[in-house]
């Protein structure tokens, strides 16, 4: 049987049906700083994503001075397995930071995880090349990437629970979508700057210094996102649940991962697929297509690097926009038709970028790019929305970090690995396909969330004369007073 008690005192803010909402029980966003968590948030995220963006771009020459000589693939196999083992340890930073971030609040925990992070990239630019200290050299950068995963995995969950947590339900989508403009931000200064170097600087000079200068960006990119979030104050879900939990004289109970697989294991698992479709999408995308048009189709590296960057930048306005449609429309019609289309439109679309013409190769780049823009302009806002205020940014996090340790981040290496085995060009269009049908099959299982308050928290609104036409209105969608058996 329900436990209300127990489950509010667990769960955060709860009125039943019977019990009448007044606009003091509203949430009432203080618009200026909204906007300043956005901008905070979202700068971590392009902090994040300059990383992978430098990264990715950049994987055939890091391969040729942290590796031995050898094969081309061989080296960039092994570049992107170190790309790959920063994913691997993901999941425990999302041990270690949601419980914390639950805990403490998100603030700090944003503010511990951006130091972290800019400090691992930061620390990239000074290691030696495997010529002047040999086997000493991957090793550190190993160290320097397992870093970086570890405190990435407190990051994505905590900016995306952030944000939700700020934002009023109407523009919860709209808000939400900043977050992964920040992250295309960030993707495209660092592509952008490894094209500029690859441009202009011989193979030499790149391979002795040029490939420094992005990470050393990471030091001052770092400072400024620090700043940012230290000005924030906590979110107001967060604090209107420390405040209640306070009041009622209980301590905040401590979720472990058994706790939260019993309690919330049907919504991890949806947690789960949704960010599996969502990652593979975005890594093979922005990540490995890139890698793959240079060694597989032997298509000139400036030109590829070119054309996604290209792509990326005419994502930037359809994010936003499609942050606005998933208020308008819905999430799950974005999600739903994105994996449809993934399914659909995959092999075409590879097929085109096989082509080696340059409109094809636009044109492959470009319908796959917003599949992935459905994807973007909607999850920051679909994935908080799964989980109650006390445990979100754990269970956030852990579910994030899983999905993308075993199925996002690994995509590039285990795309490159099944296509030197098969010597099949056409892998990546069938690991998209797979990936959009799971993507189909998750987001039917998915409850919609667009104007709804987030679960345990009440209904947030952007003034009190919003509040007043959202309780006039009497729309059951104002208040969720479903909560788990316990």
């Amino acid at each position: 049987m329900r436990n209300t008690s127990l489950s509010r005192r667990h769960f955060g803010w709860f009125k039943s049906r019977d019990q009448k909402v007044a606009v003091d029980d509203l949430t009432i966003v203080d618009q200026s700083l909204l906007h300043r968590a956005v901008a905070a948030t979202a700068l971590g995220n392009a902090m994040e994503w300059f990383d992978f963006g430098v990264y990715s771009y950049i994987a055939v020459t890091l391969g040729k001075v942290f590796f031995p000589a050898g094969s081309p693939v061989v080296q960039t196999l092994a570049s992107l397995a170190t790309f790959a083992v920063g994913f691997l340890i993901r999941p425990v930073g999302g041990l270690v930071f949601g419980p914390l971030g639950d805990k403490f609040g998100r603030k700090r925990i944003l503010a511990l995880t951006m130091i972290m992070m800019a400090a691992s990239t930061f620390s990239i630019a000074f290691i030696p090349s495997y010529a002047s200290i040999g086997i000493a050299a991957p090793i550190l950068l190993m160290l320097a990437r397992l870093l970086q995963g570890f405190s990435t995995g407190g990051e994505y969950g905590g900016a995306a629970t952030f944000i939700a947590e700020y934002s009023t339900d109407r523009r919860r989508g709209f808000m939400g979508s900043w977050l992964e403009f920040g992250t295309m931000v960030g993707y495209i200064g660092g592509a952008c700057i490894v094209t500029l170097l690859t441009s202009t600087l011989s193979s030499e000079s790149l391979l002795s210094w040029g490939w420094r200068v992005p990470f050393l960006i990471a030091g001052p990119l770092g400072l400024m996102g620090l700043y940012m979030r230290l000005k924030l104050e906590e979110s107001p879900a967060f604090q209107a649940y420390s405040d209640s939990v306070e009041h009622e004289e209980h301590e905040k109970p401590a979720y472990g991962l058994g706790s939260l697989i019993r309690i919330h294991g049907r919504q991890l698992l949806k947690a789960v697929g949704l960010v599996l479709v969502f990652n593979v999408t975005d890594y093979m995308l922005l990540s490995y297509l890139p890698s793959y048009m240079t060694s597989v189709l032997n298509y000139s590296e400036t030109r590829g690097l070119w054309m996604v960057l290209l792509v990326m930048v005419l994502m930037l306005p359809c994010n936003v926009l499609g942050g606005l449609m998933s208020d308008r429309f819905g999430r799950k019609p974005m999600i739903l038709t994105a994996s449809l289309a993934m399914v659909v439109l995959a092999i075409p679309c590879i097929k085109l970028i096989g082509s080696g013409m340059d409109l094809e190769i636009f044109i492959g780049f470009m319908l796959l790019a917003l599949c992935l823009v459905a994807y973007t302009s909607s999850m920051p806002s679909t994935l908080p929305a799964l989980f109650y205020t006390p445990v979100r940014y754990s269970a956030l996090s852990i579910a994030f970090n899983v999905s993308v340790s075993l199925f996002g981040g690994t995509t590039p290496l285990a795309t490159a690995w099944l296509i030197e085995k098969t010597h099949n060009t056409m892998v990546p269009a069938y690991y998209l396909m797979v990936a959009g049908v799971i993507g189909v099959i998750t987001i039917l299982c998915v409850r919609e969330t667009a104007g709804r308050p987030l679960r345990g928290s009440p209904p947030a609104v952007g003034s009190r004369s919003e509040a007043r036409e959202v309780l006039a209105g009497d729309d059951p969608l104002t208040v969720d007073s479903t909560l788990p058996r316990i």
